[in-house]
């Protein structure tokens, strides 16, 4: 779709303050940003795929759709495999470890629905920073405790779980112990199986990339553009933070979700759980992994992402089949993703009464 990418690249219409508005190039340019890579979803489909900029401004390499980006946002299969259950104790679930028992779950516990909709009470609230390639890794386990080589202090309660929302990786750290404790494999296996390889996300990848593919990922770089001192991180949390992919990928997840919430599909999850996943807890914005938000009539579910040297978000219709992914590999990318969100609405007519369902 050449028309729309050429819209939102150097849109004709006034800009947020009347004046005329930048390029995405100049944009870049502006805020530092050494590359850009979208995917647009239309009718339940990717209609546009296109990347500017350099993947690593010391060797100039190119960006290009299929240029591999982190992205911190993995969507949790963990439910409907019989397994366990939404509202279950999570340490009933956990083997391997388990949430040091306190004052705060004297009433309601902390279960799987909570931990993934950042409502359970997890005072941490960060994203995690990442270890230089060939840096001793930590354990889940020496994650959640804080112990050595982790870099980051213990996950632990610091309110009543259904209390307040409060964004958490720990959270989602636990969640990922806990899937592979019920499965005694590991998460990155569970991953490939149940979510990428069904639904084709064949770029994807999850952990450290194999050195054969290290020439297809963009490297990290930091708010004014100069490229970090380590090509990028290795993250262990990998539900919270791991994902190798690139736009198309990632897109091709939010039209599956897309297509289940409408009854065409159960690749990944039945059409009762997938509405786990947009269904706010009652807490928060969060359901059970994604964000949920209203942009004008529409209600959108989304998930931003930043890990150490990239920015990302991805954003999809609840009931009609449009959507964005935009991933940059620099640390001030997220300064112009609410501008390229606005671009596409308005490029793509989002929210319309003349959209169409998928029949």
């Amino acid at each position: 779709m050449p028309d729309l990418i050429a819209t939102i690249e150097a849109p004709q219409t006034p800009g947020r303050q009347g004046t005329d508005p930048l390029t995405i190039p100049a944009m870049m340019d502006y805020f530092h940003i050494p590359a850009l890579s979208l995917a647009i979803i239309e009718n339940f489909e990717i209609t546009a795929a296109r990347a500017w900029g350099l993947a690593d401004v010391e060797t100039v390499a190119q960006a290009t759709p299929t240029t591999l980006f982190h992205a911190a946002m993995v969507s949790l299969k963990s439910i409907g495999e019989g397994r366990f259950g939404l509202d279950q104790d999570i340490n009933t679930i956990l083997r391997s470890w388990h949430l040091p028992p306190g004052p705060f779950t004297t009433t309601i516990p902390v279960t799987p629905r909570l931990l993934m909709s950042h409502t359970s009470g997890t005072g941490d609230g960060f994203g995690f920073p990442g270890y230089d390639p060939g840096a001793p890794l930590p354990s889940l386990q020496q994650i959640l405790d804080g112990e050595p080589p982790a870099n980051r202090g213990p996950v632990r309660l610091v309110r009543p779980p259904l209390t307040a929302f409060h964004y958490s990786g720990g959270a989602t750290t636990i969640q990922q112990l806990a899937l592979s404790d019920a499965t005694t494999r590991p998460y990155a296996d569970l991953l490939q199986e149940a979510v990428l390889d069904p639904i084709g996300m064949s770029a994807s990848a999850l952990g450290a990339l194999p050195t054969s593919r290290e020439p297809e990922a963009a490297r990290a770089h930091d708010a004014v553009g100069n490229r970090m001192d380590q090509p990028w991180h290795v993250y262990p949390e990998h539900a919270a933070a791991a994902l190798w992919t690139t736009p198309t990928d990632l897109a091709k997840f939010l039209i599956e979700v897309q297509r289940t919430l409408a009854g065409h599909s159960t690749r990944i999850l039945s059409r009762t759980m997938m509405q786990e996943m947009v269904t706010p807890v009652g807490i928060g914005p969060y359901a059970v992994g994604f964000m949920i938000v209203r942009r004008g009539e529409g209600w959108y579910f989304e998930h931003g992402g930043g890990n150490w040297g990239f920015r990302c978000h991805a954003l999809a219709h609840r009931a009609r089949g449009y959507g964005a992914v935009i991933m940059t590999n620099g640390d001030n990318g997220s300064a112009i993703i609410p501008e390229l969100i606005d671009r596409i609405a308005r490029a793509a007519a989002w929210d319309i009464l003349d959209k169409p369902m998928l029949r």
